[in-house]
């Protein structure tokens, strides 16, 4: 045998010793696909993997995209090829279009740890967190509206709000005009549009923009004058209630059908309904758990957020129908 046979030979021996180890090693990977605000410093994500990894001995990697609709749009780009074995941050709205991938399989989960204003029936998508869509405005500076359809029809003030298209706080407000207004959503919009400053691509922009004035208000969430309490002992930002009831958001993770590592996202989905999971996502997310996870932090009281009453909400079926319809109609109506 040559030089050159020998030495071809010894690689190839090599490599057939190795890959059983590149096998271990690959089945130790749990590939979560999420949004990039989940992963931040300041977001869930560090301390989740931190935990997580404790627990499973494997490794929890990120792969992060803008906002729940750049992380649907990623996975119909990816399709069976995804190299995902969870996919997390997505929300009750996106569900019904989510399974027409066919991409994700049945969740395991035990869900009767679950507290949810309208209660949670699905069988896939597994909740983390919830809130609702409110508008948030600096209370030394600004008087709000006390209602959807003031805000649209006699309040001066001007907003910040996000696209429907690529964010699901943008989609989450497109559905709460849709609740109250119906049939006349357009006609509310035109005027709801003579008050919007900018429209932005994702959540943080907007909300950037309105901490640094260029607007009364800001859509957000209920909670998020929590952050600023809790994290910055500032108490002038207030969510403004609304008589008509807010919109609601669940978000929500699933496994796909094709993951690479199945038993792992099973543990992971397990772990995201645990206490340690969700006594993490108030004072990161700024959301609230689904389930009772101990005493929330003080910031997160009654007394301190608003709690609506009512928690509006449009089925994903329905959603998914019609929100090319109620796309076209907001651009039609915001662009007159």
């Amino acid at each position: 045998m040559s030089l050159s046979q020998t030495f071809k030979k010894s690689i190839a021996v090599a490599a057939l010793a190795l890959a059983p180890a590149l096998a271990n090693a690959n089945d130790n990977v749990l590939t979560v696909y999420t949004y990039d605000s989940f992963t931040s410093d300041w977001g869930p994500g560090p301390q989740v993997e931190k935990a997580f990894e404790a627990e499973c001995g494997c490794d929890l990697q990120w792969v992060a995209t803008e906002d729940a609709v750049g992380l649907l749009s990623r996975l119909r780009l990816e399709g069976s090829n995804s190299k995902a074995d969870i996919v997390l941050g997505l929300d009750q709205n996106l569900i019904s279009r989510a399974k027409n991938t066919k991409l994700f399989s049945e969740s395991a989960t035990d869900l009767s740890k679950l507290s949810l204003p309208n209660g949670w029936s699905d069988t896939t998508f597994v909740p983390f967190d919830y809130g609702h869509f409110a508008f948030v405005y600096d209370s030394s500076k600004t008087t709000p509206p006390t209602s959807l359809k003031s805000l649209v029809e006699d309040a001066d003030v001007s907003i910040v709000i996000q696209d429907p298209r690529t964010s699901s706080p943008g989609l989450g407000l497109l559905l709460w005009v849709k609740s109250v207004y119906g049939d006349q959503a357009g006609e509310a919009w035109e005027k709801l549009s003579k008050k919007i400053v900018t429209t932005t691509k994702g959540w943080s922009e907007a909300y950037g923009m309105f901490l640094e004035g260029e607007a009364d208000m800001v859509l957000s969430y209920t909670t998020s004058p929590a952050y600023h309490m809790e994290a910055e002992g500032e108490f002038k930002y207030k969510s403004a209630p609304f008589s008509e009831g807010h919109y609601e958001q669940i978000e929500v993770a699933a496994k796909l059908k094709n993951a690479p590592n199945p038993t792992l996202a099973d543990q992971f989905l397990n772990f995201m309904v645990s206490d340690k999971f969700q006594s993490i996502i108030p004072t990161t997310n700024w959301m609230l758990p689904v389930a009772d996870a101990g005493e929330l932090p003080a910031a997160f009281a009654k007394d301190k957020i608003h709690y609506p009453e009512t928690s509006l909400s449009i089925s994903s079926e329905e959603v998914a129908k019609n929100n090319s319809d109620w796309v076209d109609e907001w651009l039609e109506a915001v662009s007159q």
